[in-house]
């Protein structure tokens, strides 16, 4: 496997809560027997630049403007290291400077979700999936997974729970696509991972399914859909209600796997964007939920230039809010790009502009305040991070300064 696509599926291994396909939060992808070790070996560095933090400090991380009282519609959680140099979830509170570390495993934290109801947190950790109150209380275990082999981790282990938005329902990845009702405490596996074989009649591996993110209106469920053994990775959209998967197709030949996604409210689109290019080509595409076509909103390439897009978010206004950059195509991989954040129109062309001067050629991931008064960019440290980073929030109106929320986090997501 070369270097270039060491790099990407390390970004879709770490990024899955994910990302991104790829990007913030670690999940599996194909060859995972021959190249187990491609992404052990970004997650350690990765968890050598998390910094550890002090839940409820006197001395609140110095932003580049005085913090104001509750600058936050939500809590925000993200995954940082404790004082033991262990993956966990944190809380930082609405005033932005209070933090609460939620979780206390002995083995690191790998994914999680929080209840858009309760704020209850679903997670992984040493194979188990785990419920927890708010307040952290009242552990329980979930789901016990038992001992993986560590080549097949990624594959056979407990992955990316996600909740439903009445948080009725978890889904999550083990074995197949996996949805457990939360009242009974029953787990029903709906896309199976193993596969008959045609030729020989027996029990095979098949696709490994992995929960991202459910649609507004709770009907749907994307997913990531990685092939085994090969390079094959793509995204789909799961209807629980008619148990049936819809692969995202079209686009020119797009191959969406590893773009950040974001649904439109009322759960009839998605918008998918790809910010970089070599083993995937760039873009911007919006979704149709129900067939899973595509269309092409920004192409691979304009006028010799890539057109690389991520963070895509479509806001109450009706503009459609992301991050992006235009780039000379002959280079041959691009990983890295100064991005620039922008506003256009749904079709993320017209009337696109810039909405601040400052560039992020090191972010790692992203989230939208629900108005899209601001945007969350957690930059990396250096090139060679592709998960997590500084957390600072960045108002789409640029009289504003920006504001230091935290030194390091990953997989960040709001409270209820």
């Amino acid at each position: 496997m070369n270097k270039h696509l060491r790099v990407v599926l390390a970004i879709i291994l770490l990024g899955l809560s994910i990302l991104a396909c790829g990007l913030p939060g670690g999940q599996d992808q194909p060859s995972v027997t021959d190249e187990a070790s491609a992404p052990d070996q970004v997650a350690t560095v990765v968890a050598s630049t998390m910094q550890a933090l002090t839940p409820n400090s006197p001395n609140p991380p110095t932003g580049d403007t005085p913090k104001p009282s509750d600058i936050l519609p939500y809590a925000l959680y993200f995954i940082n290291n404790d004082d033991a140099g262990i993956a966990q979830v944190f809380r930082l509170e609405r005033d932005g400077t209070s933090v609460s570390q939620i979780t206390l495993e002995p083995s690191a934290v790998s994914s999680y979700d929080v209840s858009q109801v309760d704020g209850s947190i679903a997670y992984v950790s040493n194979n188990q999936l785990l419920l927890i109150n708010a307040d952290g209380s009242g552990r329980r275990v979930l789901v016990d997974g038992g001992p993986v082999d560590p080549n097949y981790r990624y594959a056979e282990g407990i992955n990316s729970p996600v909740f439903s938005p009445t948080a009725q329902t978890l889904a999550y990845g083990h074995k197949g696509l996996v949805l457990y009702a939360v009242s009974t405490g029953v787990s029903n596996v709906v896309l199976e991972r193993l596969v008959t074989d045609p030729i020989t009649g027996g029990l095979t591996p098949g696709e490994i399914y992995i929960p991202q993110k459910y649609s507004p209106d709770g009907t749907k469920i994307l997913i990531t859909v990685a092939i085994p053994n090969s390079d094959g990775i793509s995204s789909g959209i799961y209807y629980p209600a008619a148990d049936s998967l819809v692969p995202l197709s079209g686009g020119d030949g797009a191959r969406l796997c590893c773009g950040q996604q974001g649904w439109a409210s009322d759960s009839s689109t998605l918008y998918v964007g790809i910010s970089f290019a070599g083993m995937f080509g760039p873009g911007l595409w919006r979704v149709d939920a129900s067939s899973g076509n595509l269309t092409t909103l920004l192409p691979a390439e304009t006028g010799g230039n890539y057109n690389l897009a991520t963070q895509p978010y479509l806001a109450p206004d009706g503009q459609l809010y992301f991050f992006f950059a235009n780039l000379p195509s002959g280079q041959e991989f691009v990983s890295r790009a100064p991005l620039q954040l922008v506003r256009a129109g749904p079709d993320g062309v017209t009337g696109r502009t810039a909405l601040r001067l400052e560039t992020f050629p090191l972010m790692n991931e992203a989230l939208w305040a629900p108005d899209a008064s601001f945007v969350i960019v957690a930059n990396a440290p250096s090139d060679q991070i592709y998960q997590g980073g500084v957390l600072e929030l960045y108002y789409t109106d640029a009289a504003q300064n920006k504001i230091t929320l935290a030194p390091f986090g990953q997989q960040l997501k709001w409270g209820p």
